[in-house]
């Protein structure tokens, strides 16, 4: 990456790439659907080394598109990673910065003999920023977000149908995601009658307990209910008029649970020892955290992970039927490294030790993750980028796409911490066309390990509890070598990014380096 100073762009200028490129990309006015799942690991694909688990569909997608190697979320947890992609700047600016939870105790509802909270949900994102489905609704774009949101809790100031998505389906709450055999999901669809979020109950699932034995009687799953809300929302889209999809699906988070199917007893069978295989892990279950026990904790990882790939190939089946195929660019990736929480062990399934750290960590570990785009004549098939770039970068990069290159002035932010778009097009990276801007660097912050990263060319800063480490990631992947003594001006110059980038915010504090 360019050495050079870049001062944040502000949201008139997000159509400039776009401007240059051929006039026919805008005039297509492409159909942008991303499908982003939940603490799946850099190396937990075939396609990018995968030695356990079967992903065909995933893998044919990459074999399609490009597949890159230096992407990066924009947090190493899942709701302030959202809010650097809706909002396009990274997280010393952005408002949500962490899990920030929203749990009325006071305020309860009984599902069966379940009690459930009456209100839940993350911290909202900051009204007074416009926010990627806001832009493109504005621009004559259909709106669908399907899976979870956390960018709100329930009846906040910022829910899916007050943020500009047509229809949703999934999660308000991240924490109600925990279980995959929930007591309701959450829904917007102003064609059955809504006219707000609304809980839909599953009436099956409350007839049963949330914890114990009984837990294994419910049946309906909401990865696969998801699923097939997506599949009906695409199913109403047609040529005429151009959609963006956020498909942020839930696998495979914890818990490490789904239905006892012939795709689940496959992979019981293979990690079996008694057949040769490489063992199992157990996990006895933490209640808290909705984290029902398992004695198959690796071959439920796996399924998780092989069901997502089936998914994905149901939605390009769809797309092929629809004949929206050639005019849609398909992303496929995580929303930050992987999980050891439910019995996940990332250890095991990447034994290549390739990134240190994992979700919560600002090293590679926590922040790299698989990132795969294809569209048709315009990506160039089986290709690989090593361009380094960040969630935050994909807002400019949607609107060129997409040909938005303005906005009316009302949706300008006035407040100065809110004037900054961090972002930069990664366009030109895809199709080959127009010259590539650089950042000088990338940044993370997060205030519940008190880390933050920071990424200057083969350069990566890591900072704990205010104490800096410098690593060359050109010879040390794996962050093992601390070499901030010997170039005292390179970390001089990266920490200098950390005091210009972070706005302190009370709610997310972290330490900055002296």
């Amino acid at each position: 990456m360019k050495e050079t100073r870049r001062k944040p762009r502000l949201l008139l200028t997000l159509g400039a790439t776009a401007l240059s490129l051929p006039s026919v990309l805008a005039q297509q006015r492409p159909n942008i659907l991303y499908i982003m799942c939940d603490d799946m690991g850099y190396g937990d694909l075939a396609c990018y080394g995968q030695k356990y688990i079967r992903t065909p569909n995933i893998d044919r997608l990459a074999a399609e598109g490009m597949r890159f190697t230096d992407a990066y979320c924009g947090s190493p947890v899942s709701a302030p990673s959202r809010a650097t992609l809706m909002t396009g700047q990274h997280t010393g600016h952005t408002h949500v910065r962490g899990n920030r939870e929203y749990w009325n105790k006071n305020h309860t509802v009984l599902y069966g003999q379940n009690t459930d909270f009456g209100t839940a949900g993350q911290e909202p994102y900051d009204t007074a920023h416009i926010i990627l489905p806001e832009i493109f609704k504005r621009n004559g774009y259909r709106t669908g977000l399907f899976g979870k949101w956390a960018g709100g809790y329930e009846g906040s100031i910022s829910t899916p149908d007050k943020r500009g998505i047509d229809e949703f389906f999934g999660y308000i709450c991240q924490f109600q995601a925990h279980l995959y055999f929930p007591n309701f999901l959450n829904r917007y669809s102003p064609e059955r009658g809504d006219t707000a979020v609304v809980r839909v109950v599953l009436g099956q699932n409350i007839e049963h307990k949330m914890y114990g034995e009984d837990y294994n009687n419910r049946e309906q799953y909401s990865a696969e209910i998801i699923h097939q809300e997506a599949l009906r929302w695409l199913d109403h889209q047609h040529a005429d008029q151009p959609f963006i999809g956020f498909l942020t699906y839930t696998l495979p988070h914890a818990e490490l649970r789904q239905p006892e199917d012939s795709l689940l007893m496959a992979y019981k069978q293979q990690f079996d020892p008694k057949q040769g295989g490489a063992g199992e892990k157990t996990f006895s279950g933490q209640e808290p955290s909705r984290y029902n026990p398992t004695n198959y904790a690796h071959a439920e990882f796996a399924a998780m992970i092989a069901r997502l790939d089936q998914q994905v190939g149901e939605i390009m089946e769809k797309l092929e039927e629809k004949g929206l195929a050639d005019n849609t660019i398909l992303i496929f990736t995580s929303d930050n490294g992987p999980h050891e929480e439910g019995g996940g062990d990332p250890g095991f399934f990447n034994r290549d030790g390739l990134l240190r750290g994992l979700k919560r960590s600002t090293h590679e570990g926590g922040i790299r993750i698989p990132f795969i785009v294809r569209w048709p004549g315009h990506v160039e098939a089986g290709s690989v980028s090593h361009q380094p770039f960040a969630f935050y970068d994909l807002m400019p990069t949607f609107c060129d796409i997409a040909g938005i290159s303005d906005f009316p002035e009302a949706y300008r932010n006035k407040r100065l911490k809110n004037d900054w778009f961090d972002g930069i097009s990664i366009l030109p990276t895809l199709t080959g066309k127009g010259q590539q801007q650089q950042h000088d660097h990338l940044y993370w912050e997060f205030h519940e390990t008190d880390m933050i990263g920071v990424r200057m060319g083969q350069w990566k800063l890591v900072v704990e509890r205010g104490k800096c480490r410098l690593y060359d990631l050109s010879n040390d992947l794996h962050e093992d070598h601390n070499v901030a003594t010997e170039y005292p001006d390179i970390v001089r110059q990266m920490k200098a990014f950390i005091h210009r980038d972070h706005t302190p915010n009370e709610l997310f504090p972290v330490t900055l380096p002296d």
